[in-house]
């Protein structure tokens, strides 16, 4: 199990002789012998794989990769468009080339979407082969998915085995958020990939020396940094710490070749960057999220620096507690018991508390190895990643979702996968034994109490797992001495006992629907989201926090009081968006109080937020549509598909969510003013009032949105720099041009005057 497969065995583990793989001073096993007489086609070769692995190793991985891709890809089009805000992107890079480049939200482009546009580019090829549809937008991250669990197994393969590199991607696979993840269409799924591509390279330098894994390890991170900006470059600390210290090369060429990665991430990363930013502004899309049209300012402000105090400009809302202490804020508590509590434990963290006692094991149990110890370097990567990713989520006060956790997913597996192998190596050592049982005991009553918050779901599930977990780790404490049948067999309950329950909450999670920008994977009531410091039901049902991804498309603390309070908050102080400082386009932020610090926010935000849960602002549990978009109507798409062909776009509309949905279901390009919340000064009210006598936009769709502008005075007014471009353009097409109704949904036809 604990062979090493791809450098020369026993070159430089252990002092005196020790190796990596056994007690001190045992010889590495003998690789299996060639079989000359074996064909060499290449179907054979894949099926049987490398001639040490043993025979089972190459069947159990295909199969690991099969039953993933199957899971991963179960009824996969019940999400339709998943993240509209994504999938509208998506579209716009399917009808045009330059979309596709900068990330448009539209083909007309207008503005792009507040990342960088790599996650979407194998979206885009995919819809323009397959065209639009669910399954064209979402088997790509399945793919990357499979993907990852693929290099987590073949990392860990190398330093510890094949059963330690099953363990490790079965890990990964059954992980809930990565369940979600890797069938929804944010750009998580491939910074997940890339981050353990790089954490695989850096391995593979480690084992060698040679410069080109390190370089191909930057370019994977520049790659990363393409998808998600500054998310990708967490990992790079422990990275960086660990091939300094421990690559089996002299000091100076380690240097030299660090700079060389560093060069590497650089061209990958920002080769793009130098072309958005040289580009001539007039004549490329709005960067969105920004406030002055700069990518690095999106880079190191609203998606950088910002997300870590929570002085995110342009945000809808503020961070939580201050860093270096617990605090409350809009996007729930921060501190070291973060990755655990009611809004992210059942997420991520059923192994998080194994995995940090097996990579504290294995530490110790590498303690006398040499500085160029590849197995403790491997440990260090994959546990330095696990550890530094969680600390920054742990403490960030800015935005921040649970399904942010993913990133954590293929460390944690690797480091799951690396200490349970080592530890089983060295299983007749008592410490070792009971390490190994800690861990068990560890996985299994923590599972336990993550199955106890939610006592309706399978509730015998929690007593199997934890009592299950009690014997198996007695088992482990004598597996030593046990024969290997015995041993095997407590091993093998200490797995079902460990991984019970992120499998049946992986399960609930891909018999779910997910839409909207916050999804959350699990069981309804899986996952409370905090806002202001209140709490609530949400997680992963059809018609839970899944379908609206917020809560279940509640505000925390409304439980079985959906829409009573937003239909009385609505009728409370309709229209106060400059007293309440929020923004325009709509009603603004309707009074009354529900106890959860924000006034007026009904059950369902129906009256919450501008828009509510109507035909033409803001779907399902949508938040006014900032987290979900509008349903439209046939009545509305024959509207907008009227001579559609004579204008860049059909339609515009305050905020991205609404525009998307609009964008969607017409397949036409629509105008996002604001872009994702609607707070982003463009189009100026100039620029809009050009278009428009220029004959580029047919409607305007009232409401929807979080508007243009933080406020036309109040609290709110001036912040993240807004100018109330949204309001402005509101203002002044309600008081120039013929209002039409179609259905619930409002429309403003800018080719007819009123005169006013």
């Amino acid at each position: 199990m604990s062979t090493s497969y791809d450098r020369p065995l026993d070159a430089n583990e252990g002092p005196d002789g020790t190796t990596g793989w056994g007690p001190p001073g045992s010889p590495p096993p003998a690789a299996a012998p060639e079989d000359a007489s074996r064909p060499s086609s290449l179907p054979h070769r894949l099926w049987r794989g490398r001639p040490e692995d043993p025979r089972w190793a190459r069947p159990a991985l295909l199969g690991l990769l099969a039953a993933t891709l199957l899971l991963y890809l179960y009824d996969l089009s019940a999400s339709g468009y998943a993240n509209s805000f994504y999938s509208a992107a998506v579209q716009a890079g399917s009808k045009s080339w330059k979309a596709l480049f900068f990330g448009s939200l539209d083909a007309g482009n207008a503005i792009t979407v507040d990342k960088p546009p790599a996650s979407l580019w194998p979206m885009e090829l995919s819809v323009r082969i397959f065209g639009l549809n669910s399954w064209a937008i979402l088997a790509p991250e399945v793919l990357m998915g499979v993907a990852t669990v693929a290099v987590v197994y073949a990392a860990v393969r190398r330093r510890s085995g094949p059963a330690a590199g099953l363990l490790a991607g079965a890990v990964l696979a059954l992980t809930p958020v990565a369940a979600l993840m890797f069938r929804f269409n944010n750009p998580d799924a491939m910074l997940a990939l890339l981050m353990s591509l790089a954490c695989y390279l850096v391995v593979r330098a480690l084992e060698d020396g040679r410069t080109r894994w390190l370089v191909w390890a930057g370019a994977a991170i520049g790659l990363a940094f393409l998808a998600k900006t500054l998310q990708a470059f967490l990992i790079l600390p422990p990275l960086a710490v660990v091939y300094a210290v421990c690559a089996p090369v002299p000091l100076k060429k380690r240097l030299g070749q660090l700079a060389a990665a560093t060069l590497a991430l650089v061209v990958a990363g920002g080769w793009w960057v130098a072309i958005v930013e040289l580009w001539p502004a007039a004549s490329r899309p709005y960067i969105g999220g920004s406030q002055h049209n700069s990518f690095l300012e999106l880079t190191f402000g609203y998606n950088g620096f910002g997300r870590l105090s929570g002085e995110e400009t342009g945000s809808v809302g503020g961070g939580g507690g201050p860093g270096g202490g617990a605090g409350g804020g809009m996007w729930g508590e921060t501190g070291w018991s973060r990755m655990f509590d009611s809004e992210i434990g059942g997420q991520i963290s059923w192994l998080l508390p194994a995995a940090l006692i097996l990579l504290v094991a294995g530490l110790v149990a590498t303690r006398r190895y040499r500085r160029t110890s590849v197995t403790r370097g491997a440990l260090l990567v994959w546990g330095g990643s696990l550890v530094t990713t969680m600390v920054v989520f742990s403490y960030m006060a800015g935005i921040f979702h649970q399904y942010y956790t993913v990133a954590l997913a293929p460390y944690l597996a690797a480091v799951i996968g690396m200490g349970a192998g080592l530890l089983w190596e060295r299983r007749r050592q008592v410490w070792a034994a009971l390490a190994l049982a800690a861990a068990v005991v560890a996985a299994a009553a923590w599972g336990y109490v993550l199955l106890h918050r939610t006592p309706a779901y399978l509730p015998w599930l929690k007593w199997l797992v934890l009592i299950g977990g009690l014997v198996a780790a007695l088992g482990l404490i004598f597996a030593g001495r046990l024969t290997r049948p015995l041993a095997l067999a407590a091993a093998a309950l200490a797995l079902v006992a460990a991984l019970a329950g992120p499998t049946a909450y992986t399960l609930s999670t891909v018999d779910s629907a997910h839409e909207g920008s916050i999804p959350t994977a699990g069981p309804a009531g899986a996952s409370m989201m905090g806002f202001g410091g209140g709490r609530g039901p949400g997680g992963g049902g059809r018609t839970g926090g899944a379908r609206g991804g917020f809560g279940g498309g509640r505000m925390p603390g409304q439980q079985n009081q959906q829409g009573q309070q937003g239909q009385q908050g609505q009728q409370g102080q309709q229209g106060q968006q400059g007293q309440q400082g929020m923004p325009g386009g709509g009603q603004g932020m309707p009074g009354g109080q529900n106890g959860n610090g924000f006034p007026g926010l009904g059950g369902d935000f129906a009256g919450g937020f501008p828009g509510g849960a109507r035909e033409g602002a803001g779907g399902a549990g949508g938040m006014g549509g900032l987290l979900n978009g509008a349903n439209v109507g046939s009545a509305a798409k024959a509207l907008l598909k009227k001579d559609a062909s004579r204008y860049t776009w059909v339609a515009a509309s305050i905020g991205s969510q609404n525009a998307a949905s609009y964008q969607l279901a017409t397949g036409d390009p629509v105008m996002a003013i604001g872009g994702f919340n609607g707070t982003d000064p463009s189009p100026t009210l100039a620029q809009f009032k050009k278009y428009v006598t220029d004959g580029r936009i047919h409607y305007f769709i009232d409401g929807g949105g979080m508007g243009g502008g933080m406020g036309q005075g109040g609290e709110g007014a001036g912040r993240g720099g807004d100018s109330g471009t949204g309001s402005q353009i509101s203002s002044w097409v309600q008081s120039n041009f013929k209002k039409v109704t179609v259905g619930s949904a409002t429309f403003y036809d800018l080719t007819q005057r009123t005169g006013n």
